[in-house]
């Protein structure tokens, strides 16, 4: 085998899984602050997902743009992401998705609908619930050509954002084993579980990946240790290791599930297994109770979050004032018609976003603490 890195050589993509998704799964990759890779791990989620041969949709809500240019999208496409956010058509959106070149230029195995600067223009803080319906009732249009759409959502809390959870039943926050980015990972928990009271009742937490991990840091062992303590079950395994070979798959717009040598081989593995977890709880949720799937997401009521299964799902803990659930249809909900909202969606009613606080099985707030 060949372990040069380039696209001349190199070893082709690992051999296909199959795999049984009963309806479309939506995940969004977040985080509220920048720089923690989380671009790395949709890319990562899609290269898990193409390697299996599971029909993919990536769309790319940052106006960054880092997606589309990973996934090998041209760099100029007939429409992009603002195009479908202006006018959510099933026209529209059928000349907005392209192929990624991962799949060889062929439609329908792993597609993407490329970000754009221009989708700035609805990044605000206060849009419309109209607005923040529109990339929902666009993938409705596509829902029978996928299994799975992975979002690649702005490091913000702005309108972009809150219209990919409007369209997802899953969110998967992406953080770093750092003091400011678990702080980062409290509040966008805390606003899924406000946008899920506010009109979004099938959204849930995927969970918290960890991202960046190098393992013979104090810093980062003692952070990994901290989220374990705060987010018990949410805390997704395995971390994700920091790896070269990422950026030089990224660098080359290829898959990381195709890139030669054994330490892209073991980082393939660690997105199966956060991709399994997505796959399984839809599966779930699609085939069993809801209860028992209830039962399977979450711990036993009353146990602390630190005595659960590590990777399972929970709900975060919900916000000490709870606001009353609001009918988004009726015109007197401010935001409910074209105008924009006077309300801006800050994902916390219990305290200030710049405060990350965390509540605990005996109900005593904590938030990242400082080393000692």
């Amino acid at each position: 085998m060949n372990d040069t890195p380039g696209r001349a050589g190199c070893p082709q993509e690992m051999p296909p899984r199959s795999v049984t998704v009963d309806h479309v799964l939506v995940i969004s990759v977040s985080s509220l602050k920048g720089g923690v890779g989380k671009t790395s791990v949709a890319l990562g989620l899609a290269s898990a997902a193409h390697n299996r041969g599971l029909p993919t949709l990536v769309v790319d809500m940052d106006p960054q743009a880092d997606a589309s240019t990973g996934l090998d999208v041209p760099v100029t496409t007939p429409l992009d992401i603002a195009d479908v956010l202006a006018a959510p058509k099933a026209k529209i959106m059928s000349q907005a998705i392209v192929p990624s070149g991962w799949s060889g230029g062929a439609k329908g195995a792993l597609d993407v609908i490329p970000g754009s600067p221009r989708s700035a223009e609805f990044d605000r803080p206060t849009m419309s619930e109209r607005f923040l319906r529109r990339l929902k009732d666009a993938l409705a249009t596509v829902s029978d050509d996928y299994r799975l759409v992975i979002i690649d959502c702005p490091p913000s809390m702005n309108g972009l954002t809150r219209a990919a959870w409007m369209a997802s039943q899953r969110v998967a926050v992406v953080t770093e084993p750092g003091l400011f980015s678990v702080a980062a990972a409290d509040r966008a928990l805390r606003a899924v579980a406000e946008l899920r009271r506010r009109g979004a009742p099938d959204l849930q937490p995927l969970g918290i990946i960890a991202n960046r991990v190098r393992t013979k840091s104090r810093e980062h062992s003692f952070r990994v240790d901290e989220m374990r303590e705060m987010f018990g079950p949410l805390l997704l395994t395995p971390p994700l290791s920091e790896r070269t070979v990422l950026q030089q798959a990224q660098g080359s717009a290829r898959p990381i599930h195709s890139w030669p040598g054994q330490a892209a081989s073991e980082l393939a593995g660690s997105f199966d297994a956060l991709l399994d977890r997505g796959l399984r709880t839809s599966t779930m949720r699609s085939r069993g109770n809801p209860r028992d799937v209830q039962a399977a997401d979450a711990p036993a009521a009353g146990a602390h979050a630190g005595d659960a299964q590590a990777g399972d799902v929970q709900t975060p803990p919900k916000p000490t004032t709870e606001a009353p659930e609001q009918n988004l249809t009726d015109s007197s909900v401010p935001g409910a018609g074209d105008q924009d909202s006077t309300t801006p969606f800050t994902g916390d009613s219990a305290a200030s976003a710049d405060t990350p606080i965390t509540e605990d099985a005996e109900g005593t707030l904590r938030r990242p603490r400082n080393r000692p």
